[in-house]
Formats: C-alpha cells, structure tokens, sequence
C-alpha cells in the first residue's frame, strides 16, 4: 500500500497545478480502497467460511457446531480478516524507517508522508481487534451457556450467573484496552489506576458481587433452579422459576404475573420451594373441620344399633363395643354409668370413620404421612384435623380431590348427631331476636 501511495502522489504532483491538494486526496484514496478491500476480504471470507462451516454443521450429528452457528461464533471470526487488511496497511502514509533521521530528514519527509495517520490508524484497527475479540467471547459464552443448557445436569445446577460474571470482566478489560490505546498508554498503568478506585467500584457493583455469592450458593446447596415452584411471600412470589441470572430471579406467578427477586435475597430471606413435594409420592391435604363441643356425647344403645348398619365402621363399633362392656364387667360397672366406665362417644367414632373413609379413597397415597388427629380446642370448637398425601399433584386435579372429601365429610358429620361449629352471622342474630 506504501507503493501505491507513493506512486499516486508523484503522478497528481507531476500534472501540475495540485500541489497543495496532493498529499490529503491520495491519502483519502488510499484509505477508502483499503476500505473496499477490507470490506471485500469480509465479505468473500464470510460467504465461503461460513457457507462450509454451515454444511459441515448440518452434517454432523452433533448441536455444538449448530448452535455456534446460530451464535454467529464463525461471523466473528470473519471480521478478522479486515481487521489485519487495516493493521498491516496502516503506515501506507509513513516512511520505513523513522529512526536515527535529524531535523532536515524529518521535514522533508513530512513534505510527503503523513507521520501521524499511521498511529490513528493503527489505534483504529487494535479497537477494531479489541471489538472483534469481544463479540467473539460473546458469542462463545452464550454457545457454551447453551451447550451446557442441553445437558441433563443444567436444569439443578443453572451457570448463567457464572457467565454474566465472565461477560462483564470480558467487557470490562475491553474497555481498559480502548482507554489505553485512545491515550497511548500501557493498559498496567490503568489497572494500577483502578486500584484506588476499588471502594467506587465495589458500591457501583454491589449487586453484582453479592448475586455472584448468592449464585455460587444457590448452585452448591442445590436451594433453588429453573423450573422449581417457589413461594416468597416478601416479595410476593407464588410460581415457577423462570430464569437464575447474576442480579435477578424471575418467578412466573400462578396468575402469569413475573415477580423479579434479587439472587441474594433467596439467600438472605426464607422462601418456600415445593421441589420436594413435586418429587414425593402425594401433595398433602392438611384442613381440618371444627365440631361444635355442645354435640358431642357419650353414644346410647340406640345411637350404636344405628352406626352397626354403615358399613365401614360396623366392624369397629362391634369390636370396640365388646371390648368396652368386658372391662366394664370386670369392673362391675353399670351400662348407665358414663362417669366410671369406658363407653363410646360419636365424635371418637366420626374420627374412625374419617380414618377408615381415607384409607380406602383411591386418590389417598397410604405410604405416606396419613393422620385424623384432634387439635387443641378452642372458642371455635374442637378441630379434627385430616393430614394424608393425595396421589395426584397437578394443582387443579388436587383442589378438586380435596374437596370432594370435605363435602363428603361436611355432609356426613349430621348422622354422627355431631355439629360443625360456625359463627353466628347477622341473620342468625335476627331470627334469635324475632324468635324466628
């Protein structure tokens, strides 16, 4: 290119008359053919480069190759080809040698050379380089992120936070090169630089550093992934984890709202993740219903003659009846003393019958936890409390599986002669008065 330059400025200064507008047109042609063939080199190296590469990746049978080309991994190696075109035919306007010229060589050489577009030109390709290299990176990064993303692994252990962390020092050290090469210093010098500016720096990327912590715990204790169902009531979250990236979680709430939660915050505060339920055998159905206390009482012979036609407690009515009158006998009780004797009661029978009615449900997972167990009384009555596992998880399948228990036992709880407690409501209040 030195050649050319040369040549065409003693050919305008031989035609006479354009002396003074030699030396800027034949730089400025210079520069936009190396542009052109710059442009050229481009485009012929990313027809053909990338026209075999894509065959070959169609080819294989592998995604990697595929996956890099959708990540234009191979467009950025096609810029390298007029990033060199522009390096090396930087100094066209310089002479080759500098060194060891006096004052009168240097004056005459500046008559025909332009000595400082060499250094702007060369400054332009090494940013040229500098850009090139970080959307190669880039580019990488986000093959290698979603590469590892086909893995069976990545959906307990996500690395998106990881890569962020690498794009910003990538980005970062970018930066440092540009400054370094638009002042003309050694990049060492700038990073020296930095060191006093530490404190800055950690405030400015706080969140940064503190997500990258939380990233790194949440992968290694396997607390939360892509995926998992999540409830955190402080930030009001209630759905399925999204996307894990360095700052933020995001969580799809079950009215298809996206909650954003700060990584460290799943660190930092409790939250609930039902990954556990989802895995195990059943999703629970802990409800309980309040009986009223004014209902319960001791069952007569008349109350028992009545439970030993329902099939499902006759068997424990029979037995526990025979062995309640033989230790009555032994003591010498009589049937109508409640007070020293051992006799039935019907919310204790409710309780069997509840107990025997969920075992033999279908939806009801009996390898799991299954408890009908009373609560602590209160002002609002005695709660039997059912705690069993249904089989079936799907949220809507076990909304209905629930409540078809409790209508059942809501309509059931009359033949027991017992009352589901309920606080009186104002038209309760009005009749009382009216007598009604």
């Amino acid at each position: 290119m030195r050649t050319i330059y040369k040549f065409l400025l003693d050919y305008i200064r031989e035609l006479g008359g354009m002396e003074f507008l030699a030396k800027p047109v034949v730089a400025l042609v210079c520069i936009l053919i190396i542009i052109f063939v710059a442009w050229l080199a481009h485009f012929l190296t990313r027809q053909i480069f990338l026209r075999i590469v894509s065959r070959i990746a169609k080819r294989t049978k592998t995604d990697w190759d595929d996956i890099l080309v959708k990540n234009k991994v191979f467009s950025g190696l096609a810029h390298l080809a007029p990033a060199f075109i522009l390096f090396f035919t930087a100094d066209f306007a310089s002479p080759v040698v500098l060194e060891n010229l006096n004052m009168e060589e240097m004056k005459i050489l500046s008559e025909n050379y332009y000595l400082s577009l060499h250094i702007f030109l060369s400054g332009i390709a090494k940013i040229y380089f500098t850009i090139i290299i970080v959307f190669i990176a880039n580019s990488i990064l986000n093959s290698a992120l979603e590469i590892y993303n086909t893995t069976s692994f990545a959906h307990h252990r996500p690395i998106k936070g990881y890569v962020q962390l690498v794009k910003i020092l990538v980005f970062f050290m970018a930066g440092i090169m540009v400054i370094s090469i638009l002042l003309d210093k050694d990049p060492t010098y700038l990073l020296t630089g930095l060191g006093a500016l530490a404190a800055v720096l950690i405030l400015v990327f706080k969140d940064t550093i503190l997500g990258f912590v939380a990233s790194i715990q949440l992968s290694a204790n396997k607390m939360v992934a892509i995926g998992d169902w999540i409830e955190m009531k402080s930030h009001r979250a209630d759905g399925t984890v999204l996307d894990i990236t360095l700052n933020t979680v995001k969580v799809q709430n079950w009215d298809k709202t996206i909650s954003t939660i700060p990584t460290y915050a799943l660190v930092s505060e409790s939250f609930n993740n039902w990954k556990g339920m989802e895995e195990s055998g059943g999703r629970r159905i802990k409800r309980a219903v309040s009986i009223d206390m004014g209902s319960i009482k001791f069952c007569d012979s008349a109350m028992l003659s009545r439970f030993e036609k329902f099939d499902l407690i006759r068997d424990y009515v029979l037995q526990k009846e025979k062995q309640l009158n033989e230790y009555n006998k032994g003591k010498n009780l009589l049937d109508e003393d409640y007070i020293s004797g051992k006799h039935q009661t019907n919310v204790g029978i409710f309780r069997k019958y509840l107990e025997v009615y969920l075992r033999q449900h279908p939806m009801i997972n009996l390898d799991m936890t299954f408890l009908v167990r009373q609560l602590d009384p209160s002002g609002k009555g005695l709660p039997i409390e059912i705690y069993v596992f249904s089989k079936d998880k799907e949220w809507a399948n076990f909304e209905s599986i629930q409540a078809d228990i409790f209508d059942h036992i809501f309509a059931v709880v009359p033949e027991f002669e017992l009352k589901i407690f309920q606080e009186p409501s104002g038209a309760d209040i009005l009749n009382l008065k009216t007598g009604v």
